[in-house]
C-alpha cells in the first residue's frame, strides 16, 4: 500500500473498549499508511464523516445516541465498509445486518476480537489489489458470490462456464483466487480445475469448489482435481469468507516465505542465489542473436566508510543503493551478491544501451547523497559492464568482474566496458 494514508473511523461509547481497540490499532495497523479517528457518539462519527473520506469503520451497535444500530446505517450510506462490534449475539440481526452489506458482525467477547476487528481493516486493504474470479452458470449465484466478495473489496471477474473461464484467466494471469461451481455447460467445475493446474500450482493461485449436489464424494473429487478447497451451497456468508481468507493467506504465507529465501535481509534486492536461479534461466533462454549485458559494480572505499561512520551507516548506505538501484532499473534482474557488491541483468540492450545506463547511474549516485544524522554524505560507485556472452551467466559475471576491477585501478567512480577494457 503506498500513497496517502487510509483513515479508519472507530465508534465506541466504552471507554475501557475504546482503550482496548486503540492498543489493538498501535500493535496491528502500520501508523504510516492509516490514520485512525476514535469517537464515542453517532453525532460525532456523523461529523466527522462529513469531513473526512473514510476507508473503513467499527461502529458499535448500540451507542447512547444511537441505541438500535443507526451509526450503522449511517456508516454504510456512506459507502464505507463496516465492521460491526456488539455486545450480545442475535442470529436475527446479525443475518440483517449481512444482507444490508456490513463486513463483518463481531460479538465484544476478548480482546482476541478486537485483535480480530482491526486486522479485517488490514485485510480490507490487501483486498483492494486482488482479482477473484467467479465461475458459475447460474445469473442469481453468480451475482450473490460476487457481492458478497465486493463487500470486502476483492476486484471480481466474472465466467459463466469453464471455457469463458480459462480465456479470462489467460487475459488476467494475476489473478489469485477461482472460485468454480461444479455443474456447468460446456466445462465443468472439474474440468477447469484440471486444466488450471496444468498452468498453476497451488503456490501461486487457490481454488474453491462449490456445489449444491449433496453427494460425499464431491469434495474430495474436487480437491483430487487440484481444488485446494470445497464448500457446500447454500452457505453462510461468514463461511464463504472464512474459506477465502484462509487459502489467500496460505498464498501470501508461501509467497512470504519465498521472499525471504530469495531476498537480501538489508536492500530488500533479490539475493545472490536467486540471481543465478533465475537470472541463470534468463540466460539460458536468451536467443543466441539477442544482445545480454551484464553489470556488476560496488560502493568505493567501503571499508573506508565503515571504519569512519559505522557499521550503522554503512548498512544505511547499502539500503541507499539498493533503493536506486530499484528506481533506476526497475524492469531489470537486480541482486545484491554480498557486501558492497551489487549486479544487474539487462537482457535485449547492446554494450552501447548497458554502457549508457551504467554511466548514468554511476553519475546519479555520486549527485544523490544521503544523510546521516545533521551530515550529507556522498559517495561513488564503480562499474563493470559486459555484454560478451560465455558459456554460462558465471563466465559473464566474471567478465564483468575483471572489468569492474580495472575501474578501481583507474582511479574509482569510473564505467569500464568491453570496448574500453
Amino acid at each position: 500500500m503506498t500513497g496517502k494514508k487510509k483513515r479508519v473511523l472507530v465508534v465506541e461509547d466504552s471507554p475501557i473498549v475504546l482503550k482496548i481497540i486503540g492498543h489493538m490499532v498501535r500493535q496491528e495497523l502500520d501508523e504510516s499508511l492509516y490514520e485512525v479517528d476514535f469517537v464515542d457518539s453517532m453525532a460525532a462519527a456523523s461529523q466527522l464523516m462529513e469531513e473526512h473520506t473514510y476507508f473503513a469503520a467499527l461502529a458499535d451497535l448500540n451507542l447512547p445516541d444511537a441505541p438500535n444500530g443507526e451509526v450503522v446505517d449511517s456508516v454504510l450510506a456512506k459507502g464505507i465498509p463496516c465492521i460491526v462490534l456488539t455486545g450480545t449475539y442475535s442470529e436475527e440481526r446479525r443475518e440483517s445486518l449481512l444482507k444490508l452489506g456490513i463486513v463483518d458482525y463481531v460479538v465484544k467477547e476478548s480482546r482476541f476480537s478486537y485483535a480480530y476487528a482491526v486486522k479485517l481493516v488490514n485485510r480490507l486493504a490487501l483486498n483492494e489489489f486482488i482479482k477473484v474470479l467467479v465461475v458459475e452458470d447460474s445469473t442469481t449465484a453468480r451475482n450473490y458470490v460476487k457481492g458478497l466478495l465486493e463487500q470486502h473489496l476483492f476486484q471480481v471477474l466474472e465466467a459463466e462456464n469453464g471455457l469463458q473461464a480459462l480465456d479470462i484467466y489467460k487475459q488476467h494471469p494475476e489473478i489469485r483466487l477461482i472460485i468454480t461451481d461444479y455443474h456447468m455447460p460446456e466445462m465443468d467445475g472439474f474440468e477447469l480445475v484440471r486444466e488450471i493446474r496444468g498452468q498453476s500450482d497451488k503456490t501461486d493461485l487457490a481454488i474453491i469448489g462449490l456445489s449444491s449436489v449433496e453427494k460425499s464424494a464431491l469434495s474430495a473429487k474436487f480437491i483430487k482435481n487440484g481444488a485446494n478447497d470445497f464448500l457446500q451451497k447454500p452457505f453462510f456468508p461468514e463461511e464463504l469468507h472464512c474459506r477465502v481468507i484462509h487459502n489467500l493467506e496460505s498464498i501470501e504465507l508461501i509467497q512470504a516465505l519465498n521472499d525471504a529465501a530469495n531476498s537480501d535481509y538489508l536492500t530488500k534486492l533479490y539475493n545472490r542465489r536467486y540471481l543465478f536461479d533465475v537470472g541463470g534461466a534468463q540466460y539460458d533462454h536468451a536467443q543466441p542473436n539477442k544482445p545480454f549485458a551484464v553489470a556488476l559494480m560496488d560502493i568505493d572505499h567501503f571499508k573506508a566508510f565503515n571504519d569512519n561512520y559505522g557499521h550503522e551507516a554503512g548498512d544505511a548506505m547499502l539500503v541507499h543503493v539498493g533503493q536506486l538501484l530499484k528506481e533506476s532499473f526497475s524492469r531489470f534482474l537486480v541482486a545484491r551478491m554480498g557486501g558492497e557488491e551489487f549486479c544487474v541483468l539487462l537482457p535485449g540492450l547492446s554494450q552501447n544501451q548497458a554502457y549508457t545506463l551504467m554511466n548514468n547511474f554511476r553519475t546519479r549516485f555520486e549527485d544523490e547523497g544521503m544523510y546521516l544524522g545533521d551530515e550529507y554524505i556522498q559517495a561513488t560507485i564503480s562499474i563493470g559492464v559486459t555484454s560478451m556472452k560465455g558459456d554460462n551467466l558465471d563466465s559473464m559475471i566474471a567478465t564483468a568482474d575483471e572489468l569492474l576491477y580495472r575501474a578501481k585501478e583507474v582511479g574509482r567512480n569510473f564505467v569500464i566496458g568491453d570496448d574500453s577494457a
